[in-house]
């Protein structure tokens, strides 16, 4: 996929959330395995807290897990299958730099898919950078069935 075409997607095209729920803006690189998006943190972004002058940096984690949903859906799209939803699991590694991510600054999610299972369990590699500066890491546990209607139903 090139730059050129990575711009022309549209972020809910890719995942399963909706307005005001899509948290990340933009995808900016893709390659096998990895996906970099950008978010651009506005005085209307989800979950802006005004006494923080931001959004608080546990917002993050869901930064992390959007971005690995827009690979997923990269991937569908490539492969003419739907969106599907997958579930945050948990993280590990989780460490973060700041108490918040600061208004009107811009920020690359990066992540890295380091292993998956048939049965839709996979770990990736991630990380939230602004500029050269590491703000968040973490390895993020997900996990996306084949059939989620069935696995929501299996599992209630």
């Amino acid at each position: 996929m090139t730059f050129e075409s990575l711009q022309q997607l549209n972020i809910e095209d890719l995942i399963p959330h909706r307005a005001p729920m899509v948290l990340i803006d933009k995808l900016i690189a893709y390659q096998a395995d990895h996906v970099t998006a950008q978010v651009t943190i506005k005085a209307t972004s989800p979950y802006f807290d005004d006494a923080l002058n931001g959004v608080p940096n546990y917002v993050g984690i869901e930064y992390m897990a959007q971005t690995i949903a827009a690979l997923a859906g990269i991937e569908a799209k490539q492969a003419n299958r739907d969106i599907r939803l997958g579930f945050l699991l948990g993280s590990r590694k989780l460490v973060l730099n700041q108490n918040r991510y600061q208004l009107d600054h811009i920020y690359q999610i990066h992540v890295q898919r380091l292993y998956q299972e048939e049965s839709g369990l996979a770990v990736f590699e991630c990380k939230i950078t602004e500029q050269d500066d590491l703000i968040a890491s973490a390895n993020v546990n997900v996990f996306q069935p084949q059939d989620t209607q069935a696995y929501i139903t299996d599992n209630v």
